[in-house]
């Protein structure tokens, strides 16, 4: 029987091609979103993939988002946290909610989305939790404090859990991408960009489905053995 996988931000960028990898590898695949209806429309009518909205920042939201995907499409074996949002600004201008946003989503969202599903993955002694960290949450960023933060805190969270799921055979990993040809990065002036590659050994932005290539991985019986880990795909850019 097909394991079920379930991506956080699932729709777009990133989390779209890591859901696309993942079913390629067989996986029955749950790609969750926040918000953009008409983008997860358009992404079930090309892949398959069902969608279900909800806020990774709100508890209550992704207890209820899992039980449904859970009913649809059977026990999650698969957690992928790449659920993110941006609130750039340089730190003495940042306000307290574009503080609070980011640290909800991109790192209290992982413990919203893995807490309520950890007591099924303890009992049936497998799972996979993978957590998209970032570059910047390795090195830091100007005017990413609140990023940088998040992403960092999302490194420390895995290393704890790791500890604890290794025993009941639930491994708990991340990834740290570095600078993806998203729509996101694409939209950036051509001249930002360019000064971006040339920071870059390989010499090129990352394409998603190279990060969706870890994620298949990391997700595998073959990296049973790899718990509490960082991997870093960031071209060269920032070595650890």
């Amino acid at each position: 029987m097909a394991r079920v996988a379930l991506v956080t931000g699932g729709t777009r960028g990133i989390g779209a091609a890591i859901s696309v990898a993942l079913k390629n590898a067989g996986y029955v695949v749950a790609a969750n979103y926040a918000g953009n209806d008409e983008a997860a429309a358009k992404f079930t009518a090309e892949t398959g993939i069902k969608t279900y909205k909800w806020s990774v920042a709100d508890y209550d939201a992704c207890k209820e988002g899992i039980a449904r995907v859970e009913a649809e499409l059977g026990p999650i074996d698969v957690l992928v946290n790449n659920a993110g949002i941006t609130r750039d600004a340089p730190f003495h201008k940042m306000t307290r909610e574009q503080w609070s946003q980011v640290i909800d989503t991109n790192l209290t969202g992982l413990f919203n989305m893995t807490h309520p599903l950890w007591p099924s993955l303890r009992e049936r002694k497998f799972g996979r939790v993978i957590n998209i960290s970032s570059i910047n949450g390795q090195k830091g960023q100007f005017g990413q404090a609140n990023y940088s933060a998040a992403k960092a805190g999302d490194l420390g969270f895995t290393k704890a859990l790791a500890q604890e799921g290794a025993r009941y055979g639930i491994t708990v990993n991340a990834i740290c991408p570095g600078y993806i040809a998203t729509d996101m990065v694409m939209a950036v002036p051509e001249k930002v960009r360019e000064q971006i590659i040339a920071q870059i050994p390989v010499g090129r932005l990352g394409e998603p489905e190279e990060i969706a290539r870890c994620v298949v991985f990391l997700a595998s019986d073959d990296a049973g053995f790899i718990t509490g880990a960082t991997m870093t795909a960031n071209g060269g850019q920032y070595m650890v």
